[in-house]
């Protein structure tokens, strides 16, 4: 069950949000935990293992924060445990199968006669997010940033609450931790949840999933057959399809937080406008970023001990970002890259795009593009092919083509939801909307646009989110 879906918004929200309306407060925060339950069930029911593993992370994470909270000595100890305990399980389901898959070929390479069973388990959804709250809460926990949380069912609810259960945005415990205890959602809070929902379902299912489509039929023609401009237009597409796609979901989430009596963190700012790729990843996943700056980069010492230190601590915080996005060596390569734009930048060349602001927007104009390649694209080789598409000056004599009809002829048929993505990264239609926001203008083109994207998702276009993958 996805935001997008018929399903979700007129069966599981309706009935959901009746129930917990009619709670009273002392039983709200049981509620939302047992409806993120059954939310969760809906979406592993073809393996309900997955919501005993689950339980079982909820429950053993809520009684290792006791232990750190309560004990002055051994604290360390149960943290450890803690950070092995979850990531031993993101290892075993997302990891162990690339593991096995490389080790097996070294083992070949080798002329050895000895392989080891393959295992591929289906990933457990949403494991890489609750995961990572698990470990953030332990470690607050730790540093005595928070104290432990005492009730079972108010940890259940915060690390299962469904807005953003699945795909983020990553909610520390630390973040929320007031209003699990004591919140209220006004009807100027549902009001404004429900409009960001509205534009972030539009986001969705009006521009994500309609671009997303050009980026399906390059992938379909095949990447040896397509001329450069097509190539170039492909990426175009797969970015601003990425964009939305997530974006809309982040605003979902923040809306359905909304209602709820939440308000979770902002996600995402205008990250297409950046002037370098440092400047990028601060304004895109930006609870990603900062989960990885508090727990991996700062606790490595941070940019504190000297340039090289720093530059190690670059290297491995964009490693891990890499291999977090899946276990594939594309993405080993994409985290490389990466950091090797960051770390340039941080030579002297993200000063110059300071003083030079349209210099560095051409700069991102192909680095962006660049670096979603090497994040969609699985396939080592299938990345020389499309590397060698887009700048075939780079393939032999007789193995490219500069142009063809295709380009013409997706380019037309994909120009409106092109223009729109192009337009929507910008702050222009954001700034519009605060100008009519409380005007009925706005709610009648939200109302459109909702039943807009019921149309499509009634016809059968409602994609799931691409980062329902990781």
């Amino acid at each position: 069950m996805v935001f997008s879906s018929i399903d979700f918004i007129f069966r599981f929200l309706p009935v959901f949000l009746l129930i917990y309306a009619v709670c009273p407060f002392r039983w709200k925060n049981l509620c939302l935990f047992a409806g993120s339950l059954f939310f969760y069930y809906s979406g592993v029911k073809e393996n309900p293992s997955y919501l005993f593993l689950f339980l079982c992370s909820i429950g053993v994470n809520y009684i290792l924060g006791i232990l750190i909270g309560n004990r002055k000595r051994e604290r360390k100890k149960w943290l450890i445990i803690g950070i092995i305990y979850n990531f031993f399980w993101l290892f075993l389901f997302k990891y162990s199968g690339f593991f096995i898959q490389n080790l097996n070929g070294i083992l070949s390479f080798f002329g050895l006669p000895v392989q080891i069973p393959a295992f591929e388990p289906v990933l457990p959804i949403g494991i890489s997010f609750y995961t990572f709250q698990n470990v953030s809460y332990l470690a607050d926990v730790y540093r005595r940033r928070v104290s432990f949380e005492r009730s079972f069912t108010n940890y259940g609810m915060y690390i299962s609450m469904f807005p953003q259960l699945i795909a983020g945005p990553i909610v520390t415990y630390s973040s929320v931790r007031s209003r699990i205890r004591k919140r209220k959602s006004s009807l100027k809070m549902i009001e404004s949840g429900l409009r960001q929902f509205t534009i972030g379902l539009g986001l969705k299912v009006l521009i994500a999933n309609q671009v997303g489509g050009l980026w399906k039929n390059v992938e379909a023609i095949g990447f040896e057959s397509i001329s450069t401009p097509l190539a170039w237009l492909g990426l175009v597409s797969f970015s601003l399809q990425i964009y939305f796609d997530f974006y809309g979901y982040s605003l979902m989430a923040k809306g359905l937080g909304n209602i709820l009596g939440f308000r979770f963190p902002r996600n995402f700012s205008h990250p297409y406008l950046s002037t370098s790729m440092t400047e990028f990843w601060r304004r895109w996943h930006i609870t990603l970023g900062s989960w990885f700056r508090e727990y991996v980069y700062i606790p490595f010492g941070g940019n504190r001990e000297g340039f090289w230190k720093t530059t190690r601590n670059l290297l491995v915080v964009w490693l891990l970002t890499g291999f977090w996005h899946g276990a594939s060596w594309n993405f080993i390569l994409w985290g490389l890259v990466l950091f090797l734009l960051i770390f340039l930048e941080k030579l002297g060349l993200g000063k110059l795009f300071a003083r030079r602001p349209m210099a560095g927007h051409i700069y991102m104009l192909f680095a962006i593009p660049f670096t979603w390649m090497l994040f969609a694209i699985t396939d080592l080789s299938q990345i020389a092919i499309y590397f060698q598409r887009l700048f075939p000056f780079l393939a032999q004599e007789g193995e490219f083509t500069y142009f063809t009809g295709d380009f013409l002829k997706y380019a037309g048929s994909y120009a409106l939801s092109l223009c729109a993505g192009l337009i929507f990264i910008t702050p222009v239609p954001k700034n519009l909307y605060n100008r009519w926001k409380n005007t009925p203008v706005s709610a009648l083109i939200l109302l459109i646009v909702f039943w807009g994207c019921v149309y499509c998702m009634k016809m059968g276009m409602d994609d799931p989110f691409l980062y329902f993958r990781f």
